[in-house]
């Protein structure tokens, strides 16, 4: 295959290489959707992995934790978690 130039126009849809299905805790296939949010209290986007079934929430990045800490005024990233030595 010939590089594509930056800016070029691909004449066809780029297709994935291969779908998996998530499979619940009982062996039986998820039906999973990702939903994308502000958090209206610390302007991060929320990254929340539902099941169309039940509407639960699977998983939930950053965390709620994370966010509340985010949302406290003495909040300051650096520490969150200090890599200095």
């Amino acid at each position: 295959m010939a590089p594509v130039a930056i800016g070029a126009v691909i004449d066809r849809p780029v297709e994935p290489a291969a779908e998996i299905p998530a499979t619940g805790p009982r062996g039986q296939t998820a039906d999973l959707r990702l939903v994308i949010e502000e958090d209206k209290d610390t302007g991060a986007f929320v990254y929340k992995t539902l099941d169309r079934r039940t509407g639960e929430v699977v998983q939930q990045l950053p965390r709620e934790s994370v966010l509340k800490a985010m949302a406290s005024d003495s909040y300051n990233p650096g520490l969150v978690v200090d890599t200095r030595d």
